[in-house]
């Protein structure tokens, strides 16, 4: 039997506008992410103390409605929400923090998120025999290039990344990947998925995060505590979550993905009132000719790459998967 193609049925316009909203809302959240989570890291917490909070409060506020669907959630569901754990859940966290901490904030959101729909549109394709048509090339091909310039510009006007970071980075863009094309094949709801991932990541890091003393909370404000407890506990790994997962529902995981590549931009311009982070473009770097447009540029062509990629291909007919037989 063949397995279905998760963006083979058409969108209607209302769909693919809901799907815009709730990408849209999945897009703040996540580049404030960056933004929030290198403020406190830069202080007194750790990226420990931020996975126990996401993770932890996400658990405690979403485990009533898995305790209500208890009846109803199969061990096949509970075993998709454990592979969805590992892969949108602690594991992703902790590499895209090794990223963090092996080049900048504004590299690693320009990386991470913008590698997704490359990896989404080629897994579809190579796995789920997904044509993906020239458009949608055009726009993966455009987000690289700008990538690359991106890149290429942090180089310039601060030190070159590390290999593991980005590898850590590219890692983690992958697995988030894995998780759009798997979740629409799950049956899942997008709430329940959110709910399993928490609980989940919760039940494998808290104990060894407790076991260890690996907190740091007794050092850090209260305010701050608070500030990350509502973001990363509720935003974070509620809210996001069900918008982004309500997003690829409604418009394909590559559409979704490529339109979550949009985040080095939200998150460079939060960083600017928030971090004091001032991207190279906005204002000149002293000595060193000609890079204050370059990342202007780069982030032009990713949106040129967004606005393409999310477009549905015309076929002529359905297509079988590579190496499956009806």
């Amino acid at each position: 039997m063949a397995i279905g193609r998760p963006d083979a049925a058409p969108v209607s316009r209302d769909k693919r506008f809901a799907g815009l909203i709730w990408a849209a809302i999945a897009v703040s959240i996540f580049s404030g992410w960056f933004v929030i989570t290198r403020f406190s890291v830069t202080r007194e917490l750790r990226i420990w103390d931020i996975t126990a909070l996401r993770f932890g409060i996400g658990a405690v506020l979403l485990a009533p409605l898995l305790i209500r669907r208890r009846a109803t959630l199969s061990r096949a569901a509970w075993g998709d929400g454990l592979v969805f754990a590992m892969l949108w859940g602690m594991p992703f966290v902790l590499l895209v923090a090794l990223g963090l901490s092996r080049t900048s904030a504004a590299q690693a959101a320009s990386i991470a998120p913008t590698l997704m729909p490359l990896f989404a549109g080629i897994f579809a394709w190579a796995f789920l025999g997904e044509r993906q048509g020239r458009q949608r090339w055009a726009g993966y091909a455009a987000i690289f290039a700008g990538l690359s310039l991106l890149v290429l510009a942090g180089t310039t006007t601060h030190e070159p990344p590390s290999l593991a970071g980005l590898g850590a980075l590219a890692a983690a863009a992958a697995m988030w990947a894995v998780y759009t094309l798997l979740f629409r094949k799950s049956g899942l709801t997008p709430i329940e998925s959110a709910a399993l991932i928490c609980s989940w990541s919760a039940l494998l890091f808290l104990p060894a995060y407790v076991l260890f003393g690996l907190s740091r909370f007794s050092q850090a404000p209260a305010a701050e505590i608070a500030l990350q407890a509502v973001y990363q506990g509720v935003l974070m790994s509620g809210v996001a979550i069900f918008t982004f997962n309500r997003a690829v529902s409604l418009l394909g995981s590559a559409a979704a993905t490529a339109i979550i590549a949009l985040i080095p931009t939200v998150a460079s311009l939060l960083a600017i009132p928030v971090l004091g982070e001032v991207p190279s473009g906005v204002e000149g770097v002293e000595g060193v000719e000609g890079v204050e447009g370059v990342e202007g540029v780069a982030i032009a062509i990713i949106v040129a790459g967004v606005l393409l990629a999310p477009r549905r291909p015309v076929t002529a007919g359905p297509v079988e998967p590579r190496g499956r037989t009806p």
